[in-house]
């Protein structure tokens, strides 16, 4: 490095980049660290590489993922109550809890040689998505202790011993888990906790040990009311000088026997009316031994580090599992409901008010599914996306909370008269839940998935931080002034590929080869991936740390990445499908809604952009006609809402895991009678055509004894009105509070 170039270029730009770009604390380092870019550094690169992408081909099942899937799964959905479950128990039944722990679903991700069932992320995922159709309560409990919990970081950080004894006894549930993490203080800025424990001596099975003295209150813990053994994360300080020099070690995590003298389990929270165990802890100078530290005394202050790590993973399975389930259930009931359904004398799916969020729930249903496979499928490999598996959980579970809320509307009675036909009420209270934990999905929108996504996956800019803050400036200015040359290259591609795809509108875009009547999404992903690279850029270089405290075009931003995600994620779906034209519908409704997404988000980052000159050159420079891409027509909306209410191979392939229910339960008993409509159609066309409505058993046997129809057709006429009038039907109750009393809905006389 020549020495005027040191003076003149790279030292000043050193002292730019301390005084522009905020500090990185160490909590910063460790969780910018955790996980690995994927997919989401090409779409923050203005030319992803396709490729890449496609080439991974499809997520798959082994033939024994598969057989659990069909057995074990089947069956377990097969014992499950979800009213009793949740109204009149408040808890799981035994004979449920014994299943689980023989069948290990609590080991689903603990390797076989630890009597694990060692599966496949895509494997969980499936498991726990088929779960979550038929009840919440049971999905999170399945959920939680294959996600972020002991056995997971046992199984990456833990010591032979430790691994040993507990990975076994989690696998067959002898040991139930809960991992403590939040506190009445620290909710979503968990490096905030107040829960501490002091390194000293004590005394541990009659012999002087080294360990802690912990004291914490725990809260919002799931399975904590059940669990016998508890993940543990607390400060830890070092006041004596017992390890060595430094006083605070920081973030720990330990396992702690919830028998263990101090530990005071508290009584049940009740999180939205959801029967799942959750509940507060506490510990009150609780002496723990060193070795009870998860991978033992030299993972002392890496827990934030190690909690992280198996967020990026974690994260990206159990919500988008829970979340997919539930929008699969919404898409498949509100299509055969909105069939069987009649008003005026007609199925209120054909009325266009239906059908468009009929359209929407399908829609979300199809992103959702695609975006899920293509996580697990990059999870399959070993990959760990930190960012993407905070946009999955954010997107995946406000995705379900619009279907819910579509598929309630169009039920409307059906869906609020609570007891066990409603099959939407549950899973609309449960929402919220789903909203909030995991990182709240404000803050993850707000602050995570940009203003990690745009330092991590930028090729130069994170080391550019890293070479700012080293404390050598010889070395930093080293460091930055290889890297000053590639990053001025980049700003320059990045410039050109923006305004030209800007203004163009993306005519002139690539796209892979081989995709067909796709190629104009794909050519309109990579322009706004251009586009938000180059956005991207700006807002770093104009802004700083100062984007930082501006959550709301952190948000934007981050909503256009989100989408990008999504939406190249449901153009694999429907290449690894073999591009069938019937799921073309689907498509394009998906692909308008979420570039259309794009370009609001876009438009309102440069209309509230701080500096207001740069808002107008931005919105200038890459977006000169404004919006270019309009929402789903009224046809293909109408398209999209009849692939839910005709029987099809795309019905169900969208709907694929969805369990339809134990005879005679409200799932069952509407797809039955979409069934049966739908084998009755050409009878009950020959009955209108003859003016005969409504459809009912005087109308059929006018409808007979006018010749319209046969004797044949009149029989499956009548089971088709019975199979509707049932599905008609809710609950009633002998008294005001349905809880403890069964409920009783009419019967056919």
């Amino acid at each position: 490095m020549s020495d005027l170039r040191k003076k003149w270029i790279t030292s000043p730009l050193l002292n730019f980049i301390k005084k522009v770009l905020p500090p990185i604390s160490e909590t910063e380092r460790e969780a910018m660290e955790a996980g690995e870019v994927w997919w989401d550094a090409q779409l923050l690169s203005g030319h992803p590489a396709w490729d890449q992408l496609l080439g991974m081909g499809p997520p798959s099942l082994s033939e024994e993922e598969q057989a659990f899937l069909d057995g074990p799964t089947e069956e377990l959905c097969r014992m499950i109550d979800d009213w009793q479950i949740s109204f009149e128990d408040r808890d799981i039944p035994q004979e449920v809890w014994t299943f689980l722990k023989k069948e290990r679903f609590f080991g689903i991700i603990i390797p076989k040689e630890y009597g694990g069932l060692g599966f496949s992320p895509t494997a969980h995922a499936e498991i726990v998505t088929k779960i979550s159709t038929r009840s919440t309560t049971v999905g999170v409990t399945v959920m939680v202790p294959n996600s972020l919990g002991p056995g997971e970081l046992l199984a990456a950080h833990g010591t032979k011993e430790q691994k040993d004894y507990y990975l076994p006894r989690l696998a067959d549930g002898r040991e139930l888990p809960c991992f403590g993490l939040t506190g009445v203080e620290a909710g979503s800025d968990a490096a905030s906790m107040t829960d501490t424990g002091i390194v000293c001596y004590g005394e541990y099975k009659g012999e002087k040990t080294l360990g802690m003295r912990v004291n914490w209150h725990k809260r919002y813990i799931t399975l904590a009311p059940v669990a016998t053994i508890l993940g543990l994360a607390f400060k830890l300080y070092d006041p004596d000088h017992i390890l060595g020099e430094e006083e605070e070690l920081g973030i720990t995590v330990a396992l702690v026997p919830t028998d263990t003298q101090g530990v005071t389990i508290g009584q049940r929270h009740l999180p939205a009316m959801q029967a799942f165990q959750n509940g507060p802890n506490w510990g009150k100078d609780v002496f723990i031994p060193m070795e009870w530290i998860i991978g033992g005394r030299e993972n002392v202050g890496r827990g934030w580090q190690m909690l992280m790590s198996a967020l990026a993973a974690g994260r990206g399975i159990s919500l988008p599992s829970l979340s997919t389930g539930g929008a699969k259930m919404a898409a498949r009931l509100t299509g055969a409901y909105a069939r069987v359904r009649e008003q005026f004398g007609i199925p209120i799916g054909k009325f266009e008010g239906v059908q468009r969020r009929l359209a929407e729930i399908a829609g979300i249903a199809y992103v959702l599914d695609s975006a899920h496979k293509t996580t697990t499928r990059a999870l399959d490999d070993g990959l760990k996306p930190a960012v993407v598996s905070a946009i999955m959980k954010a997107h995946a579970t406000c995705g379900l909370r619009e279907a819910i809320n579509d598929a309630m509307d169009i039920h409307a009675g059906k869906a609020i008269m609570d007891g066990p036909l409603n099959y939407l009420g549950n899973p609309y209270r449960a929402i919220p839940v789903a909203i909030t934990v995991e990182g709240a999905n404000i803050l993850t929108r707000s602050l995570m998935i940009f203003g990690q996504g745009a330092i991590r996956c930028h090729p130069y800019l994170l080391e550019e931080m890293f070479a700012a803050e080293n404390p050598d400036r010889e070395e930093g200015l080293r460091q930055l002034d290889k890297l000053l040359p590639k990053h001025m290259w980049f700003q320059l591609k990045t410039l050109g590929r923006g305004v030209f795809h800007g203004w163009t509108v993306g005519l002139f875009a690539s796209s892979p080869r081989g995709v067909g009547s796709a190629a104009k999404y794909y050519r309109q992903l990579n322009r706004y991936s251009a586009i938000l690279t180059l956005v991207t850029e700006i807002s770093l270089m104009s802004l700083g740390g100062e984007l930082k405290r501006k959550e709301l075009i952190s948000a934007r931003l981050g909503d256009v990445l989100s989408q990008l995600y999504l939406l190249s994620s449901t153009l694999k779906r429907f290449k690894d499908d073999g591009s069938p034209d019937a799921d073309r519908p689907l498509l394009e409704f998906a692909m308008r809604a979420g570039l259309h997404k794009i370009e609001v988000s876009l438009l309102e980052v440069f209309q509230n952009f701080p500096h207001r000159f740069l808002g107008q050159l931005m919105h200038f420079l890459t977006m000169p006609w404004g919006h270019s891409v309009h929402t789903a027509s009224d046809r293909q909306a109408r398209a999209c809402a009849e692939l839910l209410m005709e029987p099809s191979e795309t019905r169900d392939r969208l709907t694929k895991g969805v369990f339809l229910g134990n005879p005679g339960d409200g799932v069952d008993i509407v797809e039955q009678a979409f069934n049966s409509v739908c084998a009755t159609q050409s009878a009950r066309d020959k009955m209108k055509k003859g003016g005969i409505r409504p459809l009912n058993r005087d109308a059929i046997q006018q409808a007979l004894d006018a010749a319209l129809i046969n004797e044949e057709e009149a029989a499956s006429l009548r089971e088709a009105a019975d199979a509707v009038y049932l599905a008609l039907q809710v609950d009633h109750f002998d008294h005001l509070s349905p809880c403890g009393d069964r409920a009783k809905h009419e019967q056919l006389g």
